[in-house]
């Protein structure tokens, strides 16, 4: 399980290289909201936009999500929780004025760019 990383993976950062590219700054591997224990990949702090960059298997991508074999009871109540805690997350963020976007590791980085791009200049105006 070492070989997992947590941050700055492949997907993040090509999603952060994408926005990078088209103008938009932004804050990594913060939290949003002080006082709670939940960190997302991009931050937009003014516009208040989080966003999570999240892996199909541990979070339960219903496109590519592949049960594991091994230890199964393990593993669904592991995936579970972290849909869970997602769900809980982006409520905490939306009583607080936030945007939650989810992207998944699959996407093209170009397209949630542009998700994530207009949610943001949208903010702005």
């Amino acid at each position: 399980m070492r070989g997992n990383k947590s941050r700055d993976t492949g997907p993040e950062r090509r999603l952060r290289s994408a926005l990078h590219e088209r103008g938009l700054r932004y804050r990594v591997n913060t939290r949003p909201l002080p006082g709670i224990r939940r960190t997302a990949d991009v931050v937009f702090p003014k516009p208040k936009i989080a966003v999570f960059v999240d892996g199909c298997y541990w979070h339960g991508c219903p496109e590519h999500y592949r049960p594991s074999r091994a230890n199964q009871q393990f593993w669904h109540t592991k995936i579970e929780g972290n849909k869970a805690r997602d769900a809980e997350t982006d409520r905490l963020l939306a009583a607080a004025g936030w945007v939650s976007i989810r992207v998944w590791e699959h996407e093209a980085p170009g397209l949630a760019a542009d998700r994530v791009e207009n949610a943001v200049r949208g903010a702005q105006v």
